[in-house]
C-alpha cells in the first residue's frame, strides 16, 4: 500500500477520524451523574452568572482552543472548502493535544466572506480560551485576524502567517550567529508574497532585521515602488526603491533567501551569486525551491540550509510553535498573542537548539548527531523540552507586556507542565527539587562514556549535584569539548592522581577475601567501579552511580564488597517506580535477591517504604503471592505471610502492610474493601513486594510494556552509602534521574 492508501485506512478505522471527547470526572454512580448534570450543575452556572471569569474555574474553557477554517487555502491542496478541510483541522487538534495537552474543537465554516466569518467566530467566544485560525486564503486572512484581535477578548492566532514566521525566525537567529553576521546587516530576499511570507518578513523586523534590507518577490518579480500600485496593501509595505528584476537579480549578493513559494525555482547559480556563508530557507512543500543537496553542493563555504521537510536537517515545522504559544497564553488567561510573545517564543527555541540534545530525540532521528551548528539550528518537534522552554517564556512575555489576566509562579508552573507530560515527570520533579535544595557530590564511574559526560553537564547545570567523572582526564575533557559542552568537569583520574590510600583501603577490606595489595592497586587504577566505591566509602564523594556498560551483577559486586549494606540492614534490593496516568507504584525486588526468605522480604518492604517517602508518597505495602490470606498453604505462600506478620509486629514500621495477597487484591479497591474488608490496607497498595526476583522482574516489565507504565530505576535500597546501578543502555535522563535520587539518599544521612 502507498501513503494515500495507508492514510485512508488510518482515518477510517473505527472510530472514524482522529479525535474524540472523553470525560475528566467520574461518571460511575447516580451521585456522579447528579454532580455532572442536573441538579448539581446549577451551582457552577450560578457562579459564572455572577462572575464570567469563573468559567475558567468551573469549565474546560481555559484549556480549549477552537481551530477554525473555511478550507480556502489548505496547504498543498488549495481551496477545497470547509467540509474537505475537516481532516486537516482534526489533525491540528491531535498536535495540540499531543504536544501541549490542549483540547480542541475543530470548526469548519462554510463561509468565504470575511465579515460573516468574523461574526461567526465572535459568537463562539464564550466557548473557547483561544482561537487558532487555519488555512484561510490571503488577503482575507489578514482582515479576519486583525478584526478578531480587536473585537474579542481571547487570544487569536493565524498559524499559517505566524507559525512559519516564528520557527524560521528562531532558525534565523542561530543561522546569523553561526555565520557571524548581525541581524540588522542582513540582506534578505523573499520568494513569495502571500500571507506567510508577509508575516515572516514583518516578524524578522521585530527580531531586529531592517525592513529596508528586505526584498520581496512575487510571481511578477521584485516588488518595487514602481509596482506599488499594482499590488495589495500588504505587499505594498515591502516595496523597495530599487531597480526591477526577477528572483535571480534579487538574490545576487543576498545574505538570506526565504522561500515560501513553489518548488524548483532556485538554481545553483543563484545560490553561488549570494554573499558568503549564505542562509537558505527553502520552505515550499513538498518540494523546496532548491533541493538540500543541490544548495549544499553549490558552494565551498558553509551553506546554512533549512526546509519544510523532515528528511533533511533543520525542518521548519510549525508544531514547534503553536501548541506551546497557546499553552503559555491559556495558562495566564491572555487576552491576545502579541508580538512580544511571538518574539519570546522564537528566542526560546533558538536558545534550546544550543543546548545538549536528549538521547530520546537523537534516537527518534536515526541516532544521527544533533549538535548546534549549520545542520542543527532549530530543535526537533519531538523534543519534550520545548514545552518547558517555550510555554513559560511566552507566559512571562504575556505578563510583562500586559496581555495576561493572571500572574504565575514560574517554578510551580514548570511543575504543572511536567505533570501534563506524565506522572513520572511529576514524581521526578519532587526529587529534583529536593536534590537542588542541598546538592551533594556524586561520583560517576565509567567517566569516559559520552552519556556520563553529558549527564555530568546536566547535573551540574541544573544544580542537582557536584559530579565527579572517574576516568582518563584528557579523554574526558576532549569528549566534553567535542560535544560542545561549556563546562569544566571535576575529574578523578586513577592513573594520574595519588590514590595509594584507596588501594590500601581496598586491600584492608578484601585481604581475607583473596585480594593481594598488588591486585588492589590494579583494581583501583583499572576498574572505576572499585575506585568509585572506595571513594564513597572513604567519604570523598557522597554517592556513586555505575553500571552503564556492565551487566548489573558485575556492576553491583564492587559496591557490595566495599560499601556494603547499612548497619541495620542485611539485604540490598532493586526497586522500580512505575507511574501510570493517576497512580504510582513501587515494585520490589526486581534486580538483586533471587529467592528471598521472610526476613529478606520484610527488609525489602521496609527499605522500599522509605524510598517511597523520598518521593512524598505515603507507603501502603502488599506482599504478593498467588494466594489470598491463607487460601493456599505451602512453603511458598507462608514466606510472604510470615513477612507481613513480622512487619505488623515491628514498632518501627509506621505504614500499613498486609499479605500474602494476589496482585489484583492489592491494587483493586473493590476487591480489597469488598471481599477482604479485614485487611490492614484501607486503600490499594502502592508498594508491591514480589515473592522472588523472577516474578518481580517479570511483573514490572509486563506493567511497563503492556500496562503503559513509565519505569524509573532500578533504585538500589539498603546500602550503607547511596549507590545506584544503572542498566546498560540507559539514557542521559535516566542517569540524571538516578543522580537526583542518590542526592536525596545522601541528604537523609
Amino acid at each position: 500500500m502507498g501513503l494515500d492508501e495507508d492514510a485512508l485506512e488510518y482515518h477510517q478505522t473505527d472510530p472514524p477520524g482522529k479525535i474524540e471527547i472523553s470525560t475528566t470526572k467520574p461518571t460511575n454512580t447516580q451521585r456522579d451523574l447528579s454532580l455532572a448534570y442536573s441538579p448539581g450543575v446549577a451551582a457552577p452556572c450560578r457562579k459564572i452568572d455572577d462572575d464570567e471569569t469563573q468559567a475558567y474555574t468551573y469549565t474546560a474553557k481555559g484549556n480549549l482552543v477552537g481551530v477554525v477554517s473555511n478550507g480556502s487555502a489548505v496547504l498543498g491542496l488549495g481551496d477545497i472548502g470547509a467540509q474537505a478541510s475537516k481532516p486537516v483541522m482534526e489533525g491540528k487538534g491531535v498536535l495540540f493535544k499531543r504536544f501541549a495537552d490542549i483540547d480542541v474543537f475543530d470548526i469548519e465554516l462554510d463561509e468565504s466572506d470575511p465579515h460573516e466569518f468574523v461574526e461567526a467566530v465572535k459568537m463562539m467566544e464564550p466557548t473557547f480560551g483561544g482561537i487558532n485560525l487555519e488555512d484561510i486564503t490571503a488577503p482575507s486572512c489578514f482582515t479576519i485576524e486583525e478584526r478578531l484581535r480587536e473585537e474579542i477578548d481571547i487570544p487569536v492566532f493565524h498559524d499559517d502567517q505566524h507559525g512559519t514566521a516564528i520557527i524560521s525566525g528562531a532558525a534565523l537567529l542561530n543561522a546569523a550567529d553561526i555565520a557571524g553576521k548581525d541581524l540588522e546587516d542582513l540582506e534578505i530576499v523573499f520568494s513569495g508574497a502571500g500571507a506567510s511570507a508577509i508575516a515572516t518578513a514583518r516578524f524578522y523586523v521585530s527580531l531586529g532585521c531592517r525592513a529596508e534590507n528586505i526584498t520581496m518577490c512575487d510571481s511578477s518579480g521584485i516588488i518595487t515602488e514602481t509596482r506599488a500600485q499594482e499590488v495589495n496593501e500588504y505587499k505594498r509595505q515591502f516595496a523597495r526603491d530599487i531597480p526591477g528584476g526577477d528572483l535571480a537579480d534579487a538574490m545576487e549578493g543576498a545574505d538570506v533567501f526565504v522561500g515560501l513559494s513553489v518548488g524548483g525555482i532556485v538554481s545553483q547559480e543563484m545560490v553561488q551569486s549570494m554573499a558568503s556563508n549564505p542562509v537558505i530557507f527553502a520552505m515550499a512543500n513538498p518540494d523546496p525551491e532548491i533541493g538540500y543537496e543541490e544548495a549544499k553542493a553549490a558552494r565551498d563555504d558553509d551553506v546554512i540550509m533549512a526546509t519544510g521537510r523532515s528528511d533533511y536537517p533543520n525542518q521548519v515545522n510549525n508544531v514547534l510553535g503553536f501548541p506551546f504559544i497557546f499553552r503559555g497564553a491559556l495558562d495566564v488567561r491572555a487576552t491576545e498573542i502579541n508580538e512580544e510573545m511571538k518574539v519570546a517564543c522564537a528566542e526560546a527555541l533558538a536558545d534550546l537548539a544550543r543546548q545538549d540534545v536528549p538521547d530520546a530525540v537523537v534516537k527518534a532521528y536515526g541516532d544521527e548527531p544533533l549538535q548546534y551548528g549549520p545542520d542543527y539550528i532549530i530543535p526537533k518537534p519531538v523534543d519534550p523540552r520545548v514545552l518547558f522552554q517555550v510555554a513559560p517564556t511566552v507566559a512571562e512575555a504575556a505578563i510583562e507586556s500586559g496581555a495576561a489576566r493572571t500572574d504565575f509562579d514560574l517554578d510551580a508552573y514548570e511543575e504543572e507542565l511536567e505533570a501534563r507530560l506524565g506522572k513520572s515527570r511529576e514524581m521526578m520533579r519532587v526529587v529534583l527539587n529536593k536534590a537542588k535544595s542541598d546538592p551533594k557530590t556524586v561520583a560517576l564511574a565509567e567517566g569516559e562514556n559520552e552519556k556520563m559526560i553529558r549527564a555530568a553537564y546536566q547535573i551540574q547545570e541544573q544544580g542537582i549535584a557536584a559530579p565527579i567523572l572517574i576516568g582518563d582526564e584528557s579523554e574526558i575533557r576532549q569528549t566534553a569539548s567535542s560535544l560542545g559542552l561549556e563546562f569544566t568537569p571535576q575529574v578523578a583520574d586513577p592513573a594520574v592522581g595519588d590514590y595509594e590510600a584507596y588501594a590500601d583501603r581496598l586491600h584492608e577490606l578484601r585481604a581475607r577475601k583473596g585480594i593481594t595489595r598488588t591486585e588492589a592497586g590494579e583494581l583501583i587504577e583499572g576498574d572505576s567501579n572499585y575506585f568509585g566505591s572506595v571513594m564513597v566509602e572513604q567519604g570523598d564523594a557522597d554517592a556513586l552511580l555505575t553500571g552503564l556498560s556492565h551487566h548489573y551483577p558485575s556492576a553491583l559486586r564492587p559496591p557490595l564488597q566495599v560499601i556494603g549494606t547499612a548497619d541495620d540492614v542485611d539485604y540490598a534490593a532493586g526497586v522500580y517506580m512505575l507511574t501510570f496516568k493517576n497512580r504510582v507504584i513501587f515494585v520490589a525486588d526486581a534486580t538483586v535477591n533471587q529467592a528471598p526468605d521472610e526476613e529478606v522480604l520484610a527488609e525489602v518492604t521496609k527499605q522500599t517504604g522509605k524510598l517511597a517517602r523520598r518521593f512524598n508518597i505515603e507507603p501502603r505495602a502488599a506482599l504478593l503471592s498467588y494466594s489470598n490470606f491463607g487460601s493456599v498453604d505451602n512453603d511458598g505462600t507462608r514466606k510472604p505471610r510470615r513477612a507481613a506478620t513480622m512487619l505488623q509486629d515491628d514498632p518501627a514500621v509506621d505504614f500499613p502492610v498486609d499479605g500474602e495477597m494476589q496482585a489484583d487484591t492489592a491494587v483493586v479497591d473493590d476487591i480489597l474493601e469488598g471481599t477482604y474488608g479485614f485487611s490492614e490496607l484501607e486503600e490499594p497498595a502502592n508498594v508491591l513486594v514480589f515473592p522472588n526476583l523472577e516474578s518481580g522482574n517479570i511483573g514490572y516489565k509486563l506493567l511497563q510494556r503492556l500496562g503503559g507504565a513509565d519505569a524509573i530505576g532500578p533504585m538500589l535500597v539498603g546500602m550503607d552509602r547511596p549507590v545506584h546501578v544503572l542498566q546498560r543502555g540507559d539514557e542521559v535522563k535516566d542517569i540524571v534521574n538516578l543522580a537526583s535520587v542518590a542526592v536525596v539518599d545522601a541528604q537523609q544521612e
